[in-house]
């Protein structure tokens, strides 16, 4: 449920202690929730619709994200020896810059008339190192840092508002921005089906996040907590053997469960999101700088109390 739809909960005539504290609690797992929608490179950007679960007071919260992300992930180089092992390793870079605008609309109870607005924005970097157990089978330790900056601009309509806007802004349940970092090791798996030209790629992604606030507008908005996420992905591409541009053109896309756990789910309302990708796109792969492909994407994004939509350009990097 989002912070600023718990506000119903407070007594009309002023806002109760213990009632402020499960609020900005609420209002920090959002904090933590959005900076890693909106800034890790893992997670599926878009255009998300959602409604929090039925409040008694306040029956219907529609929840809206809009969010663009540039960023991905690749691996350096070819496979080298790790000495006589029969093990080989690769280093591996991971980087991303994204925006998240979201907006929840209160349609009925005592904040009918209501808008919360959330923004943030982030930069996330890191790597690690892919280690091959011959030339299918692999595992990718990587660690990664990602800040974010994270605002709170609540717009006014419902009476009740109207007469508790001022404690609520002094309790940091409104009108607040705050800075934050989050530490990221994750572990990816992947093994590789090859058939033809044609290459199916089982992975998945096991990631932890550890995040933290500082520099907040208001003091009473403080950010520590934990997330997970794991996400099961099924990665088909296709050459197509036409030259288009001087460039092969290939198919394909993926199948992705991602299960939410922790402050993640908690923040969101959403314990896990089914995703359904397709791309056309020319293969660049040699041809232009660490670029693998570029071309078109499409997904639709569906889960719990969650679905969206995202079309655009698709690019791969190979380093």
């Amino acid at each position: 449920m989002l912070g600023a739809s718990a506000l119903p909960s407070l007594a009309c005539a002023q806002i109760a202690p213990d009632v402020a504290t499960q609020v900005r609690s609420s209002v920090e797992n959002r904090i933590e929730a959005l900076t890693i929608i909106g800034g890790d490179f893992g997670l599926s950007d878009g255009t998300f619709h959602s409604h929090g679960p039925p409040d008694p007071l306040e029956s219907n919260v529609a929840a809206k994200y809009d969010v663009d992300k540039f960023g991905g992930s690749g691996d350096v180089g070819d496979p080298q020896p790790l000495g006589d092992s029969g093990i080989s390793w690769q280093p591996r870079l991971q980087g991303n810059l994204g925006y998240l605008d979201s907006k929840y609309e209160m349609d009925t109870g005592l904040l009918a008339g209501d808008t919360n607005k959330v923004t943030t924005k982030a930069i996330e970097f890191g790597g690690g190192a892919r280690f091959w157990f011959g030339d299918s089978f692999s595992v990718a330790p990587t660690v990664m840092g990602l800040y974010g900056h994270t605002s709170d601009d609540y717009e006014v309509g419902s009476a009740f508002m109207k007469a508790n806007l001022l404690p609520a802004t002094q309790l940091g349940l409104v009108d607040w921005s705050i800075n934050t970092w989050t530490l990221r090791p994750a572990l990816n798996l992947q093994y590789l089906v090859r058939f033809g030209r044609n290459t199916l790629t089982l992975s998945s992604d096991a990631t932890y996040f550890h995040t933290e606030g500082f520099d907040a507008s208001n003091a009473n908005v403080q950010v520590g907590g934990n997330s997970e996420s794991i996400d099961d992905k099924i990665d088909l591409d296709i050459p197509l053997g036409i030259q288009l541009f001087g460039h092969e053109l290939h198919t394909g896309g993926y199948l992705s469960r991602t299960e939410l756990l922790g402050d993640l789910k908690d923040g969101l309302g959403v314990a896990h999101m089914n995703e359904v990708h397709g791309r056309l796109v020319l293969d660049f792969l040699h041809q232009l700088w660490k670029v693998q492909w570029i071309g078109l994407g499409a997904s639709y994004v569906d889960g719990t109390n969650i679905a969206g939509w995202a079309v655009g350009v698709d690019v791969a990097f190979r380093f």
